[in-house]
């Protein structure tokens, strides 16, 4: 599993991947965690508003913080 956190790296975009990681760890699932900043690259994405996720190349959240609880959901999918 790929989980992409994009956002330019402020506040709430670190609260995302603290809460990524967190959820992942305690999921106990392999993945790879990215933090992408460049805003073309987040373009790409069709992103607006950050902080965003993405899981394995589908964006599923953006310009709100998921707690650790919600991506468990996600990523247990």
């Amino acid at each position: 599993m790929k989980i992409e956190i994009l956002g330019a790296g402020c506040p709430r975009c670190r609260q995302l991947v603290a809460n990524v990681e967190a959820a992942v760890k305690e999921s106990n699932i392999s993945a790879e965690t990215t933090k992408i900043t460049d805003v073309t690259k987040i373009a790409v994405y069709g992103v607006m508003m950050t902080p965003a996720l993405a899981i394995d190349g589908n964006v599923v959240s953006m310009g709100k913080v998921l707690s650790k609880d919600e991506i468990k959901k996600i990523i247990l999918q």
